[in-house]
């Protein structure tokens, strides 16, 4: 009995000490094998930057420009799915070297460009959509250029109603844009009455508001990723007084007739409601904010420039689009509001996106729009992004956005 007690006595220390440097051990190799968001799909897509950040610990929307002569755009002049007037590159824009040689810095934070095999890789077999005005046209040229470097053999994909796209065949992957600038469906209707009627109207263009446009009506089902915009067709410079937007819901128009302002959240509340109910819930559906403009010194019929060679200060930002200064760039933030309101309690994901645009006054075509008299007959484009530019850093945190929520759902899987 004795015996036995003896070696319990000289085991036991042995025990004691095994045991904390297991203790140890774990301690000390446990953040090593902790999951995080981007484990999941780094099997499959080798090539993928290790860093993903979660939106959670990481506002992708808030940040500045840092100039960094090492930022240089991976597509150029020569991709087949450019737009003429926003090939600054071949339409000879100055400064185009200075354009693009700012990178977004988040506050708190950094993150990768996209890796375009990774994130193709990470995407096979799927679909990704865009649903808009021709801002979000801009957005998808970016992303097919910049795609089309891991996929040289990519081909123009127009089907389903899109107004143009592409189809990486060595990935199997769709990305492509449907116009609906409304998004709800509207049709011009001429006025019926006799001359004589002096009220200055030519007709009116008829929305339902409780109708999709043709362009995406048959695509909820379609894609892995849509992404929606609207409201830089809502002013009066596309609908004027002499051709006015008239609201109808269920083939009736809405009374009293609605201005435009009261008319937008009414097709906002809609189309969201029709999105949230036909969209099937494993779609990652996103909303992109509003893209700024930049006119300076006037409107855009008004011989208003962007002639700058430099991103404004965070200072100027407010002077230039807080709605109390009544500028002509001020609509970019009224719209967001009413945005935002209309996706509460949904799961539309928000891609504010403004914020990080303000800034880059210096960006756009302006006056390098790639057609002779354009200007003349147009004004400067101080609206629509020059490419390669500011839309290549929505495409790093749109891929960004998406890389986390299928890495989420994957760990929920």
């Amino acid at each position: 009995m004795m015996r036995h007690l003896k070696l319990s006595a000289s085991v036991f220390p042995g025990i004691i000490f095994f045991s904390c440097l297991l203790l140890y051990l774990y301690s000390t190799l446990l953040p090593f094998y902790t999951h995080s968001p981007t484990e999941s799909h780094n099997s499959l897509t080798p090539s993928t930057p290790a860093f993903s950040p979660s939106p959670p610990q990481c506002n992708l929307f808030h940040g500045n420009w840092v100039e960094d002569p090492s930022h240089e755009p991976i597509y150029d002049e020569t991709c087949p799915f450019h737009r003429n007037a926003w090939n600054c590159l071949k339409n000879k824009r100055d400064n185009m070297g200075r354009i693009n040689s700012w990178r977004w810095v988040p506050s708190g934070c950094d993150f990768p460009r996209i890796d375009p095999v990774g994130f193709l890789g990470l995407m096979r077999n799927r679909r990704i959509g865009f649903v808009g005005d021709s801002l979000n046209e801009n957005f998808l040229a970016s992303f097919l250029c910049i795609l089309r470097v891991a996929d040289a053999g990519a081909k123009r994909w127009k089907r389903k109603g899109a107004w143009r796209g592409a189809y990486f065949p060595k990935f199997n992957v769709t990305v492509a844009y449907h116009r609906a600038v409304l998004l709800a469906k509207y049709e011009w209707q001429p006025k019926q009455s006799a001359p004589s009627d002096q009220d200055g109207r030519e007709g009116i263009y008829r929305v339902n508001v409780d109708t999709p446009a043709d362009d995406w009506v048959n695509i909820t089902d379609f894609y892995d990723v849509l992404i929606f915009n609207t409201g830089h067709w809502w002013g009066p410079d596309k609908f004027p007084k002499e051709k006015p937007l008239v609201f109808y819901k269920a083939g009736k128009p809405l009374l009293p007739l609605l201005g435009m302002h009261d008319g937008f959240k009414v097709v906002l509340k809609n189309m969201v409601s029709y999105i949230q109910k036909k969209v099937p819930s494993k779609t990652l559906k996103f909303w992109r904010l509003q893209s700024p403009r930049h006119f300076y010194g006037g409107d855009w019929n008004q011989n208003g420039s962007c002639l700058f060679d430099k991103p404004l200060e965070e200072s100027q930002l407010d002077l230039w689009f807080d709605p109390r200064n009544n500028g002509v760039n001020k609509e970019a933030r009224q719209l967001n509001l009413l945005i935002e309101e209309a996706l509460q309690g949904t799961d539309i994901q928000l891609l504010d996106l403004t914020h990080l645009s303000e800034f880059r006054a210096d960006a756009h075509p302006s006056i390098w729009l790639g057609k002779k008299d354009a200007v003349a007959e147009w004004g400067q484009d101080c609206m629509h992004w020059c490419l390669p530019g500011v839309p290549d850093t929505w495409v790093d945190i749109l891929s960004e956005e998406i890389r986390y929520r299928l890495d989420r759902r994957q760990d929920f899987d």
